[in-house]
């Protein structure tokens, strides 16, 4: 069955419940999991969980928002809508921005990929025991060996237990082993970060969907180029860092998929600018021709029959969203670039002088 799973991933928006209900899922979620993006959306994210990871799931959802974490990572196992298909092993991405959880979900298999994907998250937390083979051990961590592989019998610790300590340590194992009581009451907004998704496919990275107004205005990003948003000073390194992460999200079939994070800081520019008409200027005629059937070209149809740029149930209230710059000001931001086979994910908070 692993064969005949797509290695593709999708972009995903989960709320801050405790069953962390879907907001938004980009239409590769049909080619992984089987399910249209309208028949999850408003559903608990957390129902196509594993029933035997359920309870660890829902803790590391609540922990992920409580640590305010970006660009974790975790494999776990998610239920397929056909059932001969039973749960597929995927790695799952997590960001918390602002009011929502914004991350990814892709099919994990062993290899390069999977490597790529977890030395580059910030944190890889395994939750299907099958899939321990994932883990990443960085040299900073304790070794799994005994650097004394020799017990020293005449120490205490190695003298036979008796059957009250074998007791006492089997009450305590299982005492940990309950589940906390969880509340999602208190839950606030956590950190000032906007995300935004960019076309893959396009030279310019058209905005398909921007999930605030912190740093850029909505209304006014969807459908221009990113371009248009970043000061022309930095522009040329995003632009190479963003097809470093369109080279990396591909899988080993030659299809666009994840491929693990990118890490960057530069400016954005508040009142934005055209980036197209500057850069033709220094443009062979024969780019020039190309850029402008480029721009006229409708976005991928993967967005089609389900904008992300429509879901008005993803904007925050206007009070929590609204921008606190200046229309002419710059920001420096620090972002987190990650690619999907639907788009790119942005993920940006403000940061100090670049």
């Amino acid at each position: 069955m692993e064969s005949e799973t797509p290695r593709v991933s999708f972009i995903a928006i989960v709320d801050f419940s405790e069953d962390a209900r879907w907001l938004f899922l980009t239409e590769s979620v049909s080619d992984l999991l089987g399910f249209e993006p309208r028949e999850l959306i408003g559903r608990p994210a957390l129902e196509l969980v594993h029933p035997d990871e359920f309870l660890q799931v829902k803790q590391m959802h609540y922990d992920t928002i409580r640590e305010d974490k970006a660009a974790a990572l975790a494999y776990l196992r998610l239920k397929h809508k056909d059932p001969f298909k039973g749960y597929i092993l995927c790695a799952v991405s997590r960001t918390v921005v602002h009011t929502v959880v914004v991350g990814s979900v892709s099919f994990a298999t062993p290899g390069g990929k999977a490597l790529q994907n977890t030395s580059t998250a910030q944190e890889v937390e395994v939750i299907t025991p099958s899939a321990k083979n994932f883990e990443l051990r960085r040299w900073g961590d304790p070794s799994p060996i005994s650097s004394s592989p020799i017990a020293d019998l005449s120490s205490p610790a190695a003298s036979p237990s008796t059957d009250t300590d074998t007791n006492d340590a089997s009450s305590d194992r299982s005492q940990s082993k309950k589940p906390a009581i969880i509340s999602f009451n208190l839950l606030p907004h956590q950190s000032q970060r906007s995300a935004l998704i960019l076309d893959r496919f396009s030279i310019h990275c058209t905005v398909l969907y921007c999930s605030n107004d912190l740093f850029l205005s909505t209304t006014k990003v969807l459908g221009r180029s990113f371009f248009d948003f970043v000061t022309s000073r930095t522009e040329h390194s995003v632009r190479s860092w963003i097809d470093v992460i369109k080279s990396w999200g591909v899988n080993e079939r030659g299809q666009p998929s994840d491929g693990g994070f990118g890490f960057g800081k530069f400016v954005l520019l508040h009142a934005g600018r055209d980036s197209r008409g500057e850069n033709e200027q220094d443009m062979p005629l024969s780019r020039r021709r190309d850029a402008r059937i480029n721009s006229r070209m409708p976005s991928s149809s993967r967005y089609a029959s389900h904008s992300p740029g429509t879901s008005s149930r993803l904007r925050p209230p206007s009070s929590a969203s609204s921008s606190t710059f200046g229309s002419d000001q710059e920001i420096p931001v620090d972002a987190i670039f990650s690619g999907h086979s639907d788009g790119i994910l942005l993920i940006l908070r403000a940061t100090s002088k670049v």
